[in-house]
């Protein structure tokens, strides 16, 4: 696997995080050991799909999403490498929704993409996260920058939307006018993508670990425990 660089075999790896124990069960990409996926899926409580910011949804996410299907696994996505060249939030999240069927809900915004990838809009707690170095593992809690704030509020307004059909009391507020509190948004937005409805999106840079706090608190939040 080391020489090869992929997964080839399954493999279960418990880790700490907060209050939390994760088992992170990674399993292969690449199309000749699908069986190995489908033998995981059934298993899963719950999944992390990861998709590449410049391509997309491929081939053999397709398969394994149909898979995930099947095993009616809860998901929520990743959009990883948005520092690389090409790299496109706003496209790959509309491949999930044509070419998955699913119905994508973005919980965080890029800053910037490519070489100017610099942070995420938080769209539940409405505020920019910042890194302050290239290691992703430090970083600084700002307000949204002024040139991202219309569309951070159409897609806040399409996630709190999201969240509150699954709830008839947040129903309720939400056409009352209401504010809705955090971890209300939270409660909501789990219980539709326990019910299949949903699928939070993440986004980030994996090798650069940055957008890696925030996906791990989004497995606590929103998947099965």
């Amino acid at each position: 696997e080391q020489e090869r660089g992929i997964t080839i075999y399954s493999a279960c790896i418990p880790l700490k995080w907060k209050d939390s124990t994760i088992n992170l069960i990674d399993t292969p990409g690449h199309v000749d050991f699908t069986a190995e996926v489908e033998r995981s899926l059934r298993v899963l409580d719950g999944c992390v799909v990861v998709f590449d910011a410049q391509k997309g949804v491929e081939a053999q996410s397709e398969t394994v999403w149909r898979q995930a299907n099947k095993y009616k696994v809860p998901r929520i996505c990743f959009v990883n490498k948005m520092d690389r060249v090409g790299a496109d939030f706003e496209m790959s999240v509309g491949t999930i929704r044509e070419k998955l069927g699913a119905r994508p809900i973005a919980v965080q915004y890029p800053i910037g993409a490519e070489e100017s990838f610099r942070g995420v809009v938080d769209l539940i707690e409405n505020q920019a996260m910042i890194w302050l170095d290239d290691s992703g593992e430090t970083f600084e809690l700002q307000p949204v920058p002024e040139d991202l704030k219309e569309r951070v509020n159409l897609l806040r307004e399409q996630m709190v939307e999201a969240a509150c059909e699954q709830d008839d009391s947040l129903m309720e507020k939400y056409f009352a006018g209401e504010e809705i509190s955090f971890d209300e948004l939270r409660r909501g937005l789990r219980k539709a993508t326990l019910a299949l409805q949903i699928t939070p999106v993440f986004c980030g840079s994996a090798f650069k670990k940055k957008g890696v706090q925030p996906l791990l608190d989004g497995v606590v939040a929103f998947l099965p425990s």
